[in-house]
């Protein structure tokens, strides 16, 4: 029974391209997968055409058929990119399709790719198209944790230049309001206060990628906004309270202080609050006052809580934390 390309009058033209691993050459594959026969058929007449590199509305017909069946096959998406500019094909049309092959696909990385394409033609997006962050909303509510989208999403606030866009904060605000364990939306959160906002690569810390910086500066502002810095450290102490043992906030408010110029000796009364004789509330709050300590030189008191640490909160780390006493020069216990 002919397949539906072979029987198509429209693909009569193509003589197609069959997979070859290795039998061809007369070597015998390990293992050969057992590809369904449509799909073998849909490929190889992708081959033909990527081989001519054929600009024409069949052949995007045809990246699509493929899609629909391996929606992890990156040749395919690149391939229909460059039909879709090669045509000046509708890119808002495109994406509107992306939309639903996105929520079909959760997990699969070639999408965004292919929508960070779409999205870095200015011509077609001179400005962030108005419905983009309601999309990225309802991916977040099949998966708030989606790597990919998160990459995409900081990738886009760069691009758009978003920092200071009220819907990027409200829709952390409402992410971290559902979960406050979301580590991706504190990353987001601390990319949109204190991340660089130039040209740099390195989109983590300011100064990060700049080589001329002594240690010290690296992650600090050159101007601090000393009350949205005040306003982020009482946001995580909130999200502390409700979740003492959740990493996150505490270490968001590291950096909130670092990225300020500020030390951690300025959580120690906050932080003691959760380390209370036998009723520790927080592993995180004794790393914090381990630190504190040691950043204002009362060694003993920071060997304290690393002892805590190794013998009672964390001792799957027992050699982090001798070693960190022994920085202190104080002997493990």
């Amino acid at each position: 029974m002919a397949g539906k390309y072979e029987s198509d009058p429209e693909w009569a033209s193509v003589t197609p391209i069959p997979l070859d691993d290795g039998e061809e050459s007369g070597a015998m594959p390990l293992a050969s997968i057992a590809y369904p026969t449509e799909y073998l058929e849909a490929t190889s007449y992708l081959r033909a055409v990527m081989a001519a590199n054929e600009m024409s509305e069949r052949a995007l017909k045809l990246t699509q058929d493929v899609i629909s069946m391996n929606a992890a096959h990156y040749t395919v998406w690149i391939y229909r990119a460059k039909i879709l500019f090669a045509l000046e094909k509708s890119l808002e049309d495109e994406v509107a399709w992306l939309n639903q092959v996105a929520l079909k696909y959760l997990k699969n990385y070639q999408i965004w790719h292919h929508r960070q394409v779409l999205m870095s033609s200015r011509k077609h997006f001179p400005t962030l198209p108005p419905k983009e962050q309601d999309f990225l909303m309802d991916m977040f509510a099949q998966d708030s944790k989606n790597y990919h989208v998160w990459t995409y999403r900081h990738w886009l606030v760069r691009h758009f230049k978003l920092w200071d866009h009220p819907r990027e904060i409200e829709d952390i605000n409402h992410l971290l309001k559902a979960d406050v364990r979301n580590n991706s939306a504190w990353s987001h959160r601390y990319m949109l206060r204190f991340g660089p906002r130039d040209d740099q690569l390195d989109a983590g810390m300011a100064n990060a990628g700049d080589m001329s910086t002594t240690p010290g500066e690296k992650g600090v502002l050159a101007v601090v906004d000393e009350d949205m810095v005040d306003a982020e450290l009482l946001f995580a102490q909130e999200a502390i309270v409700r979740a003492p043992e959740n990493r996150s906030p505490w270490w968001f408010a590291r950096g909130v202080l670092l990225a300020s110029g500020r030390g951690l000796t300025e959580w120690e009364e906050f932080a003691e609050k959760f380390v209370d004789g036998d009723a520790v509330k927080s592993s995180h709050a004794i790393e914090w006052l381990a630190d504190a300590y040691a950043d204002g030189e009362r060694d003993i008191q920071a060997a304290e809580m690393l002892n805590l640490l190794k013998e009672k909160y964390d001792p799957i780390r027992k050699n982090y934390w001798d070693y960190r006493m022994k920085m202190l020069d104080i002997p493990a216990h």
